[in-house]
């Protein structure tokens, strides 16, 4: 079993930056790939990004692609979204999802375990 908690979050002007954390429990979170999702306001979850166990693959939604970036840290249990030129469009719930077998990634029901989430708004 793996526990997710997302944190980094918070409110940016446009053009600004943030990063976000997702800090894991569990002894098997090397074996899993992490994607980041987002909820805005009144929509439903969409795919961010996704990094495989190994940190060698990577996939971006078209829309951040070039501005968002994700990496991982096993030794930590740790997967960061670095989160560059931020945009107004940007803004929503942020969420980690642990997935064992990923052959959807954008497809939120590929996942197994998910975080609470972290609130990111970019003012314009």
């Amino acid at each position: 079993q793996v526990q997710l908690v997302e944190s980094g979050g918070g409110l940016v002007q446009a053009g600004g930056s943030l990063r976000l954390s997702c800090a894991a429990s569990g002894d098997t979170f090397k074996s899993y790939a992490i994607g980041w999702f987002r909820r805005a306001p009144g929509q439903d979850r969409s795919f961010v990004g996704l990094i495989s166990w190994s940190g060698i693959t990577t996939y971006y939604a078209d829309s951040v692609k070039g501005r968002f970036t994700i990496s991982r840290d096993n030794a930590e249990k740790t997967v960061y979204l670095q989160m560059n030129s931020l945009k107004p469009e940007d803004t929503g719930v942020y969420y980690c999802a642990a997935g064992a077998q990923v052959l959807t990634y954008y497809s939120p029901s590929d996942y197994d375990y998910w975080g609470q989430g972290t609130q990111v708004t970019v003012s314009s």
